[in-house]
């Protein structure tokens, strides 16, 4: 069995997800972890969610390495961890759990958006994650109106820039991505405001 495996089934036996696994040329194994995620049944409310402690870190540490002693594994440095705000999306599973957020995508080939006036050079997008109206591949919406300045006044006769659109397939991505967006103000609550931070 590879050491990749014996890493995937030691932290999925303790409970978790496995949502990375790098190892640098330097010696650096790096593991990252996250609660495993099932989409709410048909008319209930999304799950809250769980997040990743430091004692989690420490469990799965400890574990593996004990069993990465035993596999023989050479390796300098052993980094567990949550997978932070850029959290990567690999699985159909990912894309369900984050849709309704902006995410970042990087395509293997450049492509032009449905009805927009993008540069058929074009491979990174940024914008919001929905499913496309065939319910079986994805698309991400955005437009390319600049956010406003805080404390710019905003004219009520403004038109907006029209929304663009892009589809695609999970095989068409080089890497997607949660955008990595901070709100000083708290996370948002599944109702769409933002939750006390103190």
């Amino acid at each position: 069995m590879a050491w990749q495996d014996t890493v995937a089934q030691t932290v999925t036996g303790l409970g978790f997800d496995l949502v990375d696994l790098e190892r640098s040329a330097g010696g650096l194994l790096r593991v990252t972890i996250d609660w495993p995620w099932t989409p709410p049944a048909e008319g209930q409310a999304r799950p809250a969610e769980r997040f990743v402690t430091v004692e989690d870190c420490e469990t799965i540490t400890r574990q593996l390495q004990y069993l990465l002693e035993v596999e023989g594994l050479d390796y300098r440095r052993l980094e567990v961890g949550s997978p932070g705000i850029d959290r990567p999306l690999r699985h159909e599973i990912d894309f369900v759990r984050f849709q309704g957020e902006v995410i970042d995508i990087t395509l293997k080939a450049p492509l032009g958006a449905n009805g927009g006036a993008v540069s058929a050079s074009r491979k990174k997008f940024r914008g919001t994650l929905e499913r496309a109206a065939d319910g079986v591949q994805w698309q991400i919406v955005w437009s390319d109106e600049p956010e406003p300045k805080p404390g710019q006044r905003v004219s009520k006769k403004r038109q907006a820039a029209p929304l663009q659109a892009l589809t695609f397939s999970l095989d068409e991505l080089q890497q997607a991505r949660l955008a990595p967006i901070v709100n000083f103000k708290g996370r948002k609550a599944p109702g769409g405001s933002a939750a006390d931070a103190g």
